[in-house]
């Protein structure tokens, strides 16, 4: 029985100034291309540093020295 893992399609950096809400991300980001969207999901990125969007693999990470003050 072979496990194969896949590699992320993309790493985006994001700054705690781009964070929506309580310390998320959306995915599809903005800058992605509109053919190949798939449905809005919320990415927590504050309580590891970062996180895999379950649609395309996509990882959002926090920028190095990037600190979030949640509310």
């Amino acid at each position: 029985m072979s496990t194969t893992t896949h590699a992320p399609k993309a790493v985006v950096e994001v700054t705690a100034a781009e964070l929506q809400g309580p310390g998320v991300v959306f995915c599809p980001n903005p800058k992605m291309p509109i053919w190949n969207h798939h449905p809005k999901v919320y990415i927590d990125v504050v309580k590891t540093g970062e996180g895999r969007c379950p649609y395309c693999g996509t990882v959002y990470k926090l920028k190095d020295g990037e600190h979030y003050h949640g509310h």
